[in-house]
């Protein structure tokens, strides 16, 4: 590092933001996630002895992943360097492996990697990894918001130790607020600011578990607010209501709590919950999903878990989709509720769903029989004569447009692979299906 690359450095560190210049540097620092950092923990023992592995630390924005890598970096005698996906490519990559081996070689010296946001690497890219981590070459430490089991190579998961990170709670992000405002080296301690109780009970309740957030919030109103007479920044519940218009939430459309919110949403609605559907429905539309990927989801579970039930849920669904098209936010989201809500609370069947599955899974087997030979087309050339159709009952032509005869093939004559229930519209079904196959 030369002279300029010093100064370069220096400046950054003292203009940085107050949620990277309070990032703790020694494990007693560290605030909450006392679940793999508390000090009876795994990896709170194989920081201290300096004998990490090569581990993945995943969760939501703001709650300290980065901040356990520079931990790492503050604690290991190995050597660090750390890279940012979004930034970085094999070529990087590339020099830190050679300089690694030198490392290695020369010194004895392992080499610890960082990659900030490894899901952002492609499948060649982690591919490129895996020797080096595989023979000690290099320890890797991963930092990610994306489920890594979607997101990361598997072979880089199975030689990896995956600690999941939670939202900080909210006396954590509190001690994390008064801690900064007071430090006078790396905090905001020589604007001589005061934090009112119930201004950090505030933020630290909008900041939704991200402590960068409380802390971007803490370092405007400090530095936006005028000293009082007697000399003292005051950051109060009004300013601190200035400094969080908005609650931050943890929704990311393209990221693993997609999938948790809108499991819960179609989860809601399969158990008849419509209040549950309703505020999961909120939360997608809060975080900018696509409404027209909800509106997909609830057609699925109209027809999926609704089905048969009541059959209208599934024309309820589509005409909400169509009509979410043509109108768009804000707007769709009335009509998003109202179907469902539709949905939540009409009667539950999936015997349609369980029928088309069974029936698949038996044309899955590969033995698929003949079609009965009076079931078969009649109307190509040479088919009659090959008694193609003879024997079929045209159903109109009989009583209640019913008659009794064999429609599966022979192997599967018999076979139910639909069963409705009692349910709702579904009970009227099954009745009528009783009472053709009695002969009434």
């Amino acid at each position: 590092m030369d002279l300029f690359d010093y100064m370069r450095e220096q400046t950054l560190e003292k203009e940085a933001p107050l949620a990277s210049r309070m990032r703790p540097k020694n494990l007693d620092e560290v605030v909450g996630q006392e679940h793999i950092v508390g000090k009876d923990k795994m990896l709170y023992r194989a920081i201290k002895a300096d004998k990490i592995s090569s581990v993945i630390f995943y969760g939501p924005p703001g709650t300290g992943k980065t901040t356990l890598a520079r931990v790492i970096a503050n604690t290991t005698n190995a050597e660090f360097t750390a890279i940012n996906a979004t930034a970085s490519g094999k070529k990087e990559m590339e020099e830190v492996v050679a300089k690694a081996k030198d490392m290695l070689g020369m010194y004895q010296k392992k080499t610890i990697l960082f990659i900030d946001e490894i899901h952002r690497f492609n499948k060649a890219q982690q591919d490129y990894l895996l020797p080096f981590v595989e023979d000690g070459t290099i320890v890797l430490v991963g930092a990610t918001t994306e489920n890594p089991y979607f997101e990361v190579n598997g072979a880089l998961i199975s030689r990896s130790v995956i600690f999941e990170l939670k939202p900080l709670a909210p006396e954590d992000i509190k001690t994390l607020l008064k801690r900064a405002a007071a430090d006078t080296d790396r905090g905001m301690g020589s604007y001589h600011a005061e934090l009112d109780e119930d201004a950090a009970d505030f933020i630290a309740d909008f900041a939704n578990g991200d402590a960068r957030s409380a802390l971007n919030a803490l370092e405007l109103g400090i530095l936006t607010t005028e000293k009082s007479e007697d000399g003292i920044i005051h950051i109060t519940l009004e300013v601190a209501k200035e400094c969080i218009q908005k609650r931050s939430i943890r929704y990311d459309k393209d990221g693993d709590n997609h999938y948790d919110v809108i499991s819960a949403f179609i989860k809601s609605m399969r158990g008849s919950d419509p209040d549950a559907a309703v505020y999961y429905l909120a939360r997608m539309l809060y975080g900018g999903e696509d409404i027209k990927f909800i509106a997909r989801r609830i057609m699925i579970c109209a027809a999926e878990d609704v089905g048969m039930a009541d059959p209208n849920a599934l024309n309820v669904a589509v005409s909400a989709s169509l009509a979410c098209e043509r109108i768009g936010m804000p707007e769709a989201q009335i009509i998003l509720s109202e179907a469902a809500v539709y949905v939540a609370t009409a009667p539950k069947s999936n015997a349609s769903y369980m029928a088309i599955n069974e029936a698949m899974g038996e044309v899955k087997k590969g033995i698929t029989p003949p079609v009965p030979v009076h079931l078969q087309d009649s109307h190509y050339g040479g088919a009659k004569k090959m008694g193609h159709g003879i024997g079929y009952k045209y159903a109109h032509n009989y009583p209640n447009h019913y008659v009794d005869q064999q429609y599966l093939p022979n192997d599967l004559e018999g076979r139910a692979f639909y069963n409705p229930t009692e349910i709702g519209y579904e009970n009227k079904v099954r009745e009528r299906l009783r009472s053709l196959r009695k002969g009434n």
